[in-house]
């Protein structure tokens, strides 16, 4: 069986599409398109169902798949690096949060970036959990950080961490809502007040989008409403949100993870500790077939083991 046949059937298994997968390779479509119907007539078996929007594999597409893409991806890895470059660098391009990847992410894995030659190159990128699975879909990234599980046999997702939300604000809101002042350590986590005892209701908030992401699910799970609140400050990055809300501009909902240290200085102060937090999952996602690379699967073991001391 020709190599050149499987490795364009493992990229279309991959991506999803004969578009994705001709970009990915260099190919046009219809070269991939031929390509792929001569492995079928040669195996006998339909290897893609046909739909509108891309190609789903069959069980045969499935299993061949499965059974090919380690060793393809081990076959390129050396012709990648060549029999007298073992010292050479892979690359890993991870995408993620901003906040996520570099506050916990990236400092993870920057001990795997050795400069003894047996290390990796690293690079990232961020964005909203559709942008990162769409790129990893496509090729662009080789392991994403997603607040979202994918759909459908492309991409494999692995629970990375819990993060517990937080609803926060600065020294100005605690006492406009008579919660007084910060003993040692600030308020902490001891909680400002009964969930629902406290007027939060027609509060200038800090958020990351116009939609309130973070308030509205908040809310939704602490108190089963949809907040009356309005947007003081709109700013796509959660460490500027936190920085706002430190410096009076409303409230905000933040991970504990980013704010914790915050809290302990009472910068911000928790004002409400409910007896079941809000959580949010992170996933680590890879396109399926990828995670037997080696300089992926070793990325996706530390970050599994950095994850559980996390918590």
């Amino acid at each position: 069986m020709d190599l050149a046949l499987l490795r364009t059937f493992v990229t279309v298994h991959r991506a999803g599409s004969f578009t994705r997968a001709a970009a990915l390779l260099g190919l046009s479509q219809p070269a991939v398109t031929s390509q792929i119907r001569t492995l079928e007539r040669q195996l006998g078996r339909p290897l893609f169902l046909r739909q509108a929007r891309g190609v789903t594999p069959t069980t045969i597409g499935d299993e061949l798949a499965h059974k090919a893409a380690p060793h393809l991806d081990a076959l390129m890895e050396i012709t990648e690096a060549g029999p007298d470059e073992e010292s050479s660098m892979r690359t890993l391009h991870l995408a993620g949060p901003p906040e996520f990847t570099a506050e916990r992410a990236l400092p993870a894995l920057t001990a795997l970036t050795g400069q003894d030659g047996h290390g990796y190159a690293l690079r990232a990128s961020f964005g909203t959990a559709d942008e990162v699975l769409e790129g990893l879909a496509a090729g662009h990234h080789d392991l994403a950080i997603a607040t979202a599980r994918p759909r459908g046999a492309l991409l494999t997702a692995t629970p990375l961490c819990d993060e517990e939300h937080v609803l926060v604000a600065g020294e100005r809101w605690a006492a406009r809502l008579g919660l007084g002042g910060p003993g040692p350590g600030g308020f902490g986590r001891g909680g400002l007040g009964r969930v629902g005892a406290l007027p939060l209701e027609n509060l200038p908030v800090v958020e990351v989008h116009e939609t309130l992401p973070f308030v509205s699910r908040y809310w939704a799970a602490v108190f089963d409403t949809r907040p009356a609140a309005s947007g003081a400050v709109i700013v796509p990055d959660l460490r500027a949100v936190l920085a706002c809300a430190a410096s009076g501009a409303g409230l905000a909902v933040l991970p504990r993870y980013l704010c914790a240290d915050a809290l302990k200085r009472g910068d911000v102060l928790a004002l409400l500790e409910p007896p079941v937090p809000p959580l949010r999952t992170y996933f680590l996602v890879v396109r399926t077939g990828t995670p037997f690379m080696p300089h992926i699967a070793r990325a996706h073991e530390w970050l599994l083991r950095a994850a559980a001391e996390w918590s």
